[in-house]
C-alpha cells in the first residue's frame, strides 16, 4: 500500500513537469531542451536557499523565477538571435550546469537538518507518503486549473494560435515572437517550481538531476495521449496528470521485477520509444482490427 501512495505522489509532483512541457512541445510544436537545465536550477536555488534560512515557501518562488529566467534566454536566443530552437535549448542547459554548480557551491547540496515545505507540522501528521499526495495533488490542481484559464483568454488564444500557424497568427496581428517567449518562459517556470518541490521531497538538489528530465516529461504526455485518445485541450491536460500516475506505476512494476535504479533512464527511454510507435505498430499488427472482431464475437 505504501508502494502504490508513493507512486501516486511521485506521479502528481512530477506530473508538473509534464504540463509545462505540454506547454512548448505540444502547443507551440518544439521539444525545448532547456527543461534539463532549469529543472536542477529550480531545485539549486531552492535548496540553497533554504539552507540560507529563506522560508521554504518563498524558495519555492524563488525556483519558480530561475527556471523562468532560464526559459526566458532561451526564448530571446531564439526570437532574437535567430538561434535555432534545439541549439538555444542546449545552451542554455549547459549554462544552467556552471550556475547551478556556483549556487550551490559544489555538485550537491542537503537539505538534511533543515525545515522544508514538506516537514511542516500539519503534514506530519498525515500516514506515510500522504504528505507528497496532498502536496502534490493540491499544487496540480491548481496549475492546471490557472492555465485552463489562461488558455481561455484573447492572449492564451493568442498562444494556441501561434503553436497553430505562426503565418496565420502573423496575419491576424499576434506577435510571435513574444509569445513563443512568453510560452518560454511560463513552460521553464513551471519545470523550475516542479524541480523546487522534488527536490525539497528528495531532500537534496544535485547538479546533474536534470539528465534525462525531457525524456520523463514526454513520457507523462504521450503515455496520457496513448491511454486516453482524441480528447479537448483542457482533458489533455488531465491526460497529461493521469499519465504521469500511470508512468511511476510502470516504474514501480519494473523495479519489482529487480531492475537497479540505475537502469531508470534507459527504461524511461524505452517506455516512450514503445509508447511513441504504439500507433504505428496497432496499425502493422492490425490490432484495431483483432480487438473489433474480439469485441464482436464476445457481443454475439
Amino acid at each position: 500500500m505504501n508502494l502504490i501512495t508513493s507512486s501516486i505522489g511521485q506521479g502528481l509532483l512530477w506530473a508538473l513537469l509534464g504540463i509545462a512541457l505540454f506547454l512548448t512541445f505540444r502547443i507551440l510544436n518544439f521539444a525545448d531542451m532547456t527543461v534539463e537545465g532549469t529543472f536542477p536550477l529550480g531545485a539549486a536555488i531552492t535548496v540553497t536557499a533554504i539552507t540560507k534560512g529563506v522560508s521554504p515557501l518563498v524558495a519555492i518562488l524563488l525556483g519558480f523565477l530561475g527556471g523562468a529566467a532560464g526559459g526566458l534566454i532561451t526564448g530571446l536566443l531564439y526570437t532574437k538571435g535567430n538561434i535555432p530552437i534545439l541549439l538555444a535549448g542546449i545552451l542554455v542547459m549547459t549554462g544552467c550546469l556552471s550556475v547551478n554548480l556556483r549556487i550551490m557551491g559544489g555538485s550537491n547540496v542537503s537539505l538534511l537538518g533543515q525545515k522544508t515545505f514538506f516537514s511542516a507540522k500539519i503534514f506530519q501528521t498525515l500516514p506515510r507518503y500522504f504528505d507528497s499526495v496532498l502536496i502534490g495533488g493540491g499544487t496540480i490542481i491548481l496549475i492546471t486549473i490557472l492555465i485552463a484559464l489562461f488558455l481561455e483568454t484573447d492572449l492564451g488564444q493568442a498562444f494556441i494560435v501561434t503553436g497553430d500557424n505562426q503565418m496565420m497568427a502573423r496575419s491576424l496581428g499576434i506577435n510571435t515572437e513574444n509569445m513563443t517567449i512568453l510560452g518560454l518562459t511560463l513552460s521553464n517556470g513551471l519545470v523550475g517550481l516542479a524541480g523546487a518541490l522534488i527536490a525539497q521531497n528528495n531532500g537534496y538538489a544535485d547538479a546533474n538531476m536534470g539528465i534525462g528530465i525531457i525524456v520523463i516529461a514526454l513520457a507523462s504526455i504521450i503515455i496520457g495521449e496513448v491511454v486516453f485518445g482524441y480528447l479537448t485541450l483542457n482533458q489533455r491536460l488531465i491526460a497529461v496528470i493521469l499519465g504521469s500516475i500511470i508512468y511511476r506505476f510502470v516504474l514501480l512494476i519494473v523495479l519489482q521485477l529487480g531492475f537497479s535504479t540505475n537502469d531508470l533512464n534507459l527504461i524511461s527511454a524505452i517506455i516512450l520509444a514503445v509508447c511513441l510507435m504504439l500507433p504505428k505498430l496497432r496499425h502493422a499488427l492490425k490490432l484495431d482490427g483483432i480487438l473489433r472482431k474480439g469485441v464482436s464475437q464476445n457481443g454475439k
